[in-house]
């Protein structure tokens, strides 16, 4: 009998934020990222001159936990989440720490996306999730062997999960996912009558 083995592997992480350090008021979390989207005038006028749907603070603040309370809650949790992950992907730091290098909202429109995208720079990437109606886009990963499959025939429609080019994970609101910085990733149409809100971040080895 043939032996076929899988020699490398893309790990996930997904977790309900509250599993890990003190629970953080939904509620507030979120007016909080509606209160910073009304009042950003840069971040406004970024998505607008950049032809970004909805609103991000991506290009405007870098200083969330300072601002607002609850995002320096939020901290605290995701660091917990992240050293989780990073014991599971048996990373080896050499005594330096994996730190947060940015956090930003994302409010995606109804018929908006976020169109494919890897976070350079970093080691650890994620979404906790804020607010997700009913339709709303789930997240789009790509299999990162796939710009050298080169003459490779698509899979079969119902090809192991593994074995798929793309892979969809639909999120609830209180969840958070991780991954390792390099994995392209998308937000395909947000089909949902309502605004999806989430807050991504990077974490860099300082």
């Amino acid at each position: 009998m043939p032996e076929i083995n899988s020699l490398f592997v893309t790990r996930l992480y997904r977790a309900l934020l509250s599993e890990q350090g003190k629970p953080v008021d939904h509620s507030e979390l979120e007016a909080s990222c509606w209160s910073v989207a009304e009042d950003d005038e840069a971040g406004q006028n970024w998505c607008e001159e950049n032809g970004y749907p909805g609103y991000t603070s991506y290009a405007s603040l870098s200083d969330l936990p300072y601002r607002f309370p609850i995002f320096k809650e939020l901290v605290k949790v995701l660091d917990k989440h992240v050293a989780t992950f990073a014991k599971d992907v048996e990373f080896d730091l050499d005594g330096r720490d994996l730190v947060l290098e940015d956090i930003w909202i994302n409010i995606l429109p109804p018929g908006g996306i976020h169109t494919s995208h890897i976070h350079p720079h970093s080691v650890i990437s994620g979404t906790t999730y804020v607010a997700v109606p009913d339709g709303a886009s789930a997240i789009r990963f790509e299999d990162p062997r796939h710009a050298m499959m080169m003459a490779a025939p698509p899979r079969i429609k119902d090809a192991r999960p593994e074995l798929r080019a793309f892979s969809y994970v639909a999120p609830a609101a209180g969840e958070v996912l991780l991954w390792e910085s390099w994995l392209r990733h998308e937000v395909p149409l947000n089909m949902a009558e309502e605004e999806r809100i989430s807050i991504s971040f990077n974490y860099a080895w300082s």
